[in-house]
């Protein structure tokens, strides 16, 4: 079960970590980027623990 909420955790914080990097890195184009990109590790995090999750139940 932790790895499902951390999973959920993750959908929050990598987009914001992506956000402020971004901005600080490249200014507000870099923010959306960031943002964007941190979104997309997160689903994809989220989407490896799901699946994990599934096959470990099935087990």
């Amino acid at each position: 079960m932790a790895m499902a909420a951390l999973g959920c955790f993750l959908l929050l914080i990598f987009p914001i970590l992506g956000l402020v990097i971004g901005g600080w890195l490249a200014g507000r184009e870099g923010m959306i980027w960031g943002a964007g990109i941190g979104l997309v590790v997160a689903l994809g995090v989220s989407g490896v623990m799901g699946y994990a999750l599934v096959k470990a139940r099935r087990k």
